[in-house]
């Protein structure tokens, strides 16, 4: 029985999504990107759903993309073009649609995360990583620039780290990530899966309606300027004041008892 590319598992509010490449090192091909759109997709109408963990089967996260496929998909067109066209813009559907959805997704990172794999890792909104992690947008170690890959990139870590990291195509280790951004902790590897699921449940037990218009807020706030952001976020602040459970939650809260959430 063949296993699916891309396994779903939902307990208590949380679906876990995990890569299931592992002889390919969960390489981003074409069938894999397809699952990812259509999974997050659904995800993102369940309203059941409260938080999402990305995880890769194996001994790595992600190898980035399949480079196999690439140059099959280079011989099989005009010299190419049309594919890749079609191959990087599907995949940009994917990372935007991480950050798009309305639950907070983490990364659950092990072994490697190169090239649109460290792309995956820096278009979640948190990610954890086991100790040993290396990170990598090395393409440039074979000639192509990882330049979709530092769109996600530059918007995690500082920008000369991260040109850096595009023109050397050298790996920083877990720790290293962790001190630039792109990752929230490290972790010893055999506690990584329990703490990327105790995080998630942290995050599940909060006003399923509060984090969705908190994160909608986040990233829409930060491309702002200064006083068009504190604008913007007052008036979500003054939405999410007349919410029933914000009234609930702040009373409860007074009272010293656990509030009675409708959602």
């Amino acid at each position: 029985m063949i296993e699916p590319i891309l396994q779903c598992d939902v307990a208590a509010g949380v679906a876990r999504l995990v890569m299931n490449r592992p002889g390919k090192l969960n390489a981003l091909s074409d069938a894999m990107l397809a699952a990812l759109k259509d999974r997050l997709t659904e995800i993102g109408n369940d309203p059941a759903i409260r938080v999402v963990i990305l995880a890769g089967a194996g001994k790595a996260f992600c190898a980035g993309h399949d480079l196999a496929e690439m140059q099959a998909g280079r011989a099989a067109a005009d010299k190419g073009a049309a594919y890749f066209k079609d191959l990087f813009s599907r995949c940009a559907e994917v990372m935007q649609l991480i950050p798009a959805l309305p639950q907070p997704v983490i990364a659950e990172v092990q072994g490697i995360a190169t090239a649109a794999g460290c792309q995956l890792v820096a278009s979640c909104d948190m990610a954890l990583a086991a100790e040993g992690t290396r990170f990598g947008v090395n393409g440039v170690n074979i000639g192509l620039f990882c330049s979709t890959p530092m769109v996600a990139l530059t918007r995690n870590i500082p920008r000369k780290q991260a040109f850096e990291m595009l023109t050397t195509g050298q790996f920083i280790d877990a720790a290293r990530a962790r001190e630039l951004g792109l990752v929230n902790r490290v972790v010893p590897p055999e506690t990584l899966a329990a703490e990327t699921r105790a995080l998630a449940d942290l995050v599940a037990g909060k006003l399923a309606s509060a984090v969705k218009i908190g994160k909608r807020a986040f990233y829409q706030q930060a491309d702002m300027s200064l006083a068009e952001a504190y604008a913007f976020t007052g008036a979500a602040m003054v939405e999410n004041m007349l919410w029933r459970d914000t009234d609930e939650g702040i009373t409860a809260f007074l009272e010293k008892r656990k509030p009675d959430w409708a959602s």
